[in-house]
């Protein structure tokens, strides 16, 4: 079973960026299709990004696209979501989520079972 430890959050000024990272451990990292959510305070959790397993897929929220850069290194175990041009709207606490799809990339949580802490980001505006 794989574990899921999200980093990089924080405080940033409207404008700005941050890079989060996960580190998994305890799993074959690129046997897994691998995605972030975030939940802003008082909503309900929303997909941000997914990647596959080769990094030839990947898939965005229609809010963050064109902003934000999801990526993997199987070689280090690490997950990435650049995000540039940050946003008020995007402050949240950011998850990274492990799973087993062999086709489309989900993007709902159901397809991930297995999840980080997650990691807070503050947008300043």
């Amino acid at each position: 079973q794989v574990q899921l430890v999200e980093s990089g959050g924080g405080l940033v000024q409207a404008g700005g960026s941050l890079r989060l990272s996960c580190a998994a451990s305890g799993g074959t990292f690129g046997s897994y299709v691998m995605g972030w959510f975030r939940q802003a305070s008082g909503k309900e959790r929303e997909f941000v990004a997914a990647i596959n397993r080769n990094s030839f897929i990947s898939r965005y929220a229609d809010s963050v696209k064109g902003r934000f850069t999801i990526s993997r290194d199987n070689s280090k175990n690490m997950l990435y979501l650049q995000m540039n041009s940050l946003k008020p709207e995007d402050t949240a606490v950011y998850y990274c989520a492990a799973g087993w799809a062999t086709t489309i990339l989900p993007i709902t949580g159901h397809g991930y079972p297995y999840w980080g802490q997650g990691t807070q980001v503050t947008v300043a505006s």
